[in-house]
């Protein structure tokens, strides 16, 4: 039908082809398939994702790295802020606020030593010899004209010479820390005074020139026993100016700084010495001078002004600032302090200890000594007290407290004298015990009877007991106190044995009566304090003598003390020309040995032991310490006529007290005996 929509009969209907080449992919198994756009588009957009997201993490790094950055440089600034608040004044740089000195003087007017600040007009740097500024740089800071204040390469060697010496032996800093250190900074180890004192340094490299600076440091510095500046140190020690330094005294000046009151000449000039060695040889090393310029150094000896080369002297002058400060008061002058020292005295002390207390002495355990002299009159001529006053400070003839031992014997018999027994007293030297105490003598041995004289000559224990317990311990005591004793006396058991501690000083004093004609002598150092200008500020009265011994017992014990060094345990310090008279000492385990003794009005007493207490090798009061007497009294009174102390004629007044009740024994009869049969007798 024509227009109609039938199909023919039998025709097919036409399929539509349908694109599956996007949606049907081919199997991949077993092979790598071509990368094809569809696959391509999806990595593309994975990698630029990974990209932004390092991009977005290192731009919140910077961004926070900028914001710490910041927040730290506000905080190193507000430090830096507050630490320069806090910096000292920076004003007065040039001023000097002078302190007052203190000059001590000996007996005879000669210089002591010299404490407190001492100044001198500065100096300008071109007045200096340049050897001098050659070996304070060569010491101190070899890069000084070439940091700004601070020294990198300098703080690097130290820190790698520290590392492989395993502890502190270089310093990192330049002399311009040092002078910012000792000019507005105190020495407290602490990163805060580091900071300051870094930026103090940068400070004055900013505002000074080097020429400036160094002579602000030489100016300025401390060169130990009380000199400020390099023209006061050159006076302290060698008594010419600076400008007149020769090459060894420069390099013993320079090689003060590292430590001035340790490598002072004045201290330890062997020390000093060899520190200024040191000195020279990094001279030689940084090409200041030539080998030859060094040994001819060697070849020059360097002259410490001498009545500064006393070391020893130190303890005496420690000894008397306490009281010089209670006299005076705060005053704003110099002083001029008058003592009773004797130099030429001093000096023989103290060569007397070194030379007894050897090698081999320190090898016995015999470490340290001291030496104290007087007058009749307690006037202290000399004063050791201890081997080296460098090394230690302590002063063990007036600070150490030791028991004296048998040195504390004269006062026990002095005691039964005044109570009415004699020298010749007889007494069993046998054991004895009191309650579960039984005291032994050296010996360990017993001697039986025997007279109190001949008892006091050897030192014997038992009979110094039995004596005590008859006369009573109280009296003892109290004799003792009155002879000079200022410290606690206990009444124990052992104090007849010298259990009771006390200081060399005090021991000392107490025997000057037996000297003295029986007066009370208190030791005493200061004669006179005034000003420089000579205004008097104090002087010391002359005391009314106080006899404390009656003409008897001062007798008798004199003869008794002579005995000792004649006969007894004291013959190693006998003098061969004049009479003399002492007593020994040694406690137990031979941990302290003393010697005590008076000869011609001059009574001295010495100790030697240990520091720390350690037994010594059997040396006893009368070998180190007797032998240290007899050197210093043979010196000493080389040039003073030989006196005698009293002895007792026939005919002696008895003004003593009147014996104890409970003294029971007799004395042997003195009348009509001759002195000289009588003690031959007994000896016999």
């Amino acid at each position: 039908m024509p227009g109609g929509g039938r199909k023919k009969p039998g025709a097919a209907k036409k399929p539509v082809r349908r694109d599956t080449s996007v949606r049907k992919r081919p199997p991949t198994i077993g092979r790598s398939p071509a990368k094809s756009p569809a696959r391509s588009r999806p990595r593309a957009r994975k990698s630029k994702t990974g990209n932004g997201l390092w991009r977005r993490r290192f731009g919140r790094i910077a961004y926070w790295g900028m914001v710490a950055s910041l927040w730290l440089g506000l905080i190193g600034g507000a430090g830096l802020l507050l630490l320069a608040s806090d910096l000292p004044d920076t004003a007065s740089l040039w001023e000097v606020e002078r302190q007052p000195s203190i000059t001590y003087v000996d007996t005879n007017g000669n210089q002591i030593a010299v404490r407190g600040a001492a100044y001198a007009p500065p100096v300008q740097i071109d007045e200096l010899p340049p050897h001098l500024i050659d070996a304070v740089l060569s010491i101190e800071d070899r890069r000084f004209y070439y940091h700004f204040g601070v020294d990198p390469i300098g703080l690097a060697r130290a820190m790698v010479a520290n590392f492989r010496k395993g502890s502190v032996v270089q310093g990192g800093s330049t002399l311009t820390q040092q002078l910012a250190k000792n000019l507005f900074l105190t020495n407290d180890r602490t990163y805060k005074r580091k900071a300051k004192e870094v930026l103090l340094a940068f400070w004055l490299e900013s505002r000074f020139s080097k020429k400036e600076i160094l002579s602000l440091y030489l100016n300025r510095v401390y060169f130990g026993r009380g000199a400020w500046g390099i023209e006061a140190a050159s006076q302290r020690y060698f008594s010419k100016p600076a400008r007149e330094l020769n090459l060894g005294e420069a390099a013993m000046i320079a090689g003060l700084l590292k430590a001035p009151n340790r490598y002072s000449p004045t201290a330890d000039l062997a020390r000093a010495e060899r520190r200024a060695t040191v000195v020279l040889d990094v001279m030689v090393k940084a090409k200041k001078i030539s080998t030859s310029e060094r040994e001819e150094a060697f070849s020059q000896p360097v002259h410490v002004r001498r009545a500064q080369a006393s070391p020893a002297a130190s303890y005496f002058v420690d000894w008397l600032a306490p009281q010089v400060r209670e006299l005076t008061g705060e005053i704003d002058a110099d002083l001029l302090i008058e003592t009773t020292l004797d130099l030429g005295n001093q000096r023989a002390a103290e060569r007397a200890v070194l030379s007894v207390l050897d090698d081999k002495a320190h090898a016995r355990g015999a470490t340290q000594g001291a030496l104290v002299a007087l007058a009749d009159d307690g006037a202290v001529r000399a004063m050791a007290g201890g081997v080296s006053y460098a090394r230690s400070q302590f002063n063990r003839a007036t600070q150490a407290r030791r028991q004296p031992g048998s040195a504390f014997k004269p006062f026990v018999y002095l005691a039964a004298i005044e109570a009415g027994l004699s020298p010749w007293t007889v007494r069993e030297d046998a054991p004895v015990r009191i309650g579960d105490w039984q005291p032994q003598n050296y010996s360990g041995t017993y001697a039986g009877d025997m007279a109190l004289i001949t008892a006091l000559a050897k030192s014997i224990n038992t009979v110094a007991v039995k004596v005590a317990n008859e006369v009573g311990r109280d009296r003892i005591a109290e004799a003792a106190h009155r002879m000079g004793f200022t410290s606690h006396i206990g009444l124990t058991r052992s104090m007849p044995l010298g259990s009771n501690g006390t200081s060399l000083l005090e021991l000392t004093s107490a025997y000057a009566p037996f000297a003295n004609g029986g007066a009370l002598a208190r030791p005493f150092g200061l004669t006179r304090i005034s000003t420089r200008e000579g205004d008097v500020l104090w002087a010391r009265k002359i005391q009314p003598r106080q006899q404390v011994l009656n003409q008897r017992p001062y007798q008798l014990m004199n003869m008794m003390l002579q005995r000792v060094m004649s006969d007894g345990t004291g013959r190693r310090a006998r003098l061969n020309n004049r009479p003399s008279a002492g007593k020994t000492g040694t406690t137990n385990d031979f941990r302290d040995a003393w010697f005590t003794g008076y000869a011609s009005g001059h009574t001295a007493g010495v100790w030697v032991g240990d520091d720390q207490n350690r037994a010594m090798q059997k040396i006893t009061g009368g070998t180190l310490p007797a032998q240290i007497w007899h050197a210093y009294m043979t010196e000493v009174l080389k040039d003073v006529p030989a006196i005698a102390p009293a002895t007792p004629g026939l005919a002696i007044a008895t003004i003593s007290p009147a014996p104890s009740a409970h003294i029971h024994a007799e004395a042997k009869p003195q009348a009509d005996d001759p002195l000289g049969d009588l003690l031959g007798t007994l000896e016999e």
